[in-house]
């Protein structure tokens, strides 16, 4: 069973109110939750700022266990310092490409990858490989 940390709506129509529960993850938003973990209320006065309350301990306590906190969750929890700051999933940046890793068979085939590893060898050593004695470029012009 994999437990989320998400937000259960509550409210009325147009005045939502949620209590952030830990959850199976296979169960509906609002459906049977583990434990109840704190509440948000985004719809306050005016000029107050959203209501967050959270049990910090329980909190940490089905992190470290390996609870998976849903996108908006975890925005909440970092805005109270209960999680570090992390990169969302959505905006990853692509790995760079690994410049020291061998070329494989799948991708190249194995006479591609050969040339490429005699473009980047010096042409002495291209020689040497290929069973050839040829002198050095400043001997041959001489």
């Amino acid at each position: 069973m994999s437990v989320k940390l998400r937000l259960r709506r509550d409210g009325s129509k147009k005045r939502p109110f949620y209590h952030l529960v830990a959850a199976d993850s296979r169960r509906a938003r609002n459906g049977r939750f583990i434990e109840e973990l704190g509440y948000y209320n985004p719809i306050v006065a005016a000029k107050a700022e959203p209501v967050l309350v959270l049990k910090d301990d329980r909190i940490r306590y089905w992190l470290s266990v390996g609870a998976q906190p849903s996108e908006t969750a975890a925005a909440l929890l970092k805005k109270k310092g209960l999680m570090e700051r992390t990169v969302p999933k959505t905006a990853k940046a692509p790995a760079a490409a690994d410049t020291t890793a061998p070329a494989t068979a799948t991708s190249e085939s194995p006479t591609v990858a050969e040339d490429t590893a005699t473009a980047a060898a010096s042409p002495e050593e291209v020689t040497e490989a290929a069973g050839e004695t040829v002198a050095p470029a400043d001997e041959a012009a001489a």
